[in-house]
């Protein structure tokens, strides 16, 4: 009987936690599917629902607009951010992890600095480095993703390395010397023995990556101006002086949802493994 309520309490808990994340999405379904009188008025949530859908609110911005480039190029940057973020992450990490460098722990924590301050402080020194340092003729990387990408290693190489390190340090270093004794080299035990045991780790490393790329709305508005924008500085395109398109903005948020959705499926049965994998190793 205990055991039975226990359970009950359980699903209890889980349904209204559920709820508390899944009404948002919903809600910003709804408005979506709203035309802008239809917003101010009572919610309507009769059969009929999906055939009162207002599907300007979604085919005004992607297919008249400019939010499938914004789309496209925020799968771009924060694709190639996470891979570029995860490759180098693994090679820092294994150094780190392996060698006793001279002053090796001041090193990984002065990498984990740049994640302590806030990212508006370094605006103004990245926008001159953009537009006028790493310039050469009309050439710079304002404005191109290629900066987007490079800019967010900055600042999520750190976060992928702390999370790699503990992981890597759990990997028995016998492994490594075995591989060494047999006639290999580190490549062969990076790719042979560190990725394979690090894979759960690893695949959460490129997943937050990609995550944080993906939501990244501050440094993009700032150095980008109509070549790289991406689809977090798009939805702020809406609110204008005359007034806020809350429909269209909602139909582009929701869309927005649906590559991480995609992504995330792809790795998630290594999400669960890869959080814990560093705790029980260490």
């Amino acid at each position: 009987m205990i055991k039975n309520l226990k359970k009950l309490v359980k699903f209890i808990i889980w349904s209204i936690l559920s709820m508390i994340t899944i009404i948002p999405i919903y809600w910003m379904f709804v408005v979506s599917t709203r035309s802008p009188v239809e917003l101010f008025g009572k919610p309507d949530f009769s059969p009929t629902f999906f055939e009162k859908i207002y599907w300007k609110n979604f085919t005004k911005p992607f297919v008249d607009g400019v939010y499938a480039e914004y789309l496209w190029n925020s799968i771009i940057v924060a694709s190639c951010n996470a891979i570029l973020v995860t490759i180098l992450a693994i090679m820092a990490t294994y150094a780190l992890s392996r060698w006793k460098l001279a002053a090796s722990e001041n090193i990984f924590f002065w990498t984990m600095t740049n994640r302590m301050a806030p990212p508006a402080a370094f605006l103004l020194p990245l926008f001159l480095l953009f537009s006028i340092v790493f310039r050469y003729d009309d050439v710079s990387l304002f404005d191109t993703k290629l900066g987007l990408i490079l800019l967010y290693c900055v600042f999520n190489l750190p976060f992928a390395i702390w999370l790699l390190k503990g992981i890597f340090d759990g990997i028995p270093r016998e492994l490594d010397e075995a591989v060494l004794i047999d006639g290999g080299n580190y490549f062969t035990i990076i790719f042979r023995i560190i990725i394979p045991q690090a894979a759960p780790g690893i695949a959460i490393t490129a997943l937050l990556s990609w995550i944080f790329a993906w939501n990244e709305y501050l440094l993009a508005a700032t150095l980008t101006s109509v070549y790289a924008r991406t689809i977090p500085t798009g939805l702020a395109e809406f609110v204008t002086t005359t007034g806020t398109n809350w429909g269209a903005m909602a139909a582009v948020g929701f869309v927005s949802m649906l590559p991480a959705l995609v992504f995330i499926s792809l790795v998630q049965r290594h999400i669960v493994s890869g959080l814990t994998f560093g705790a029980v190793k260490g």
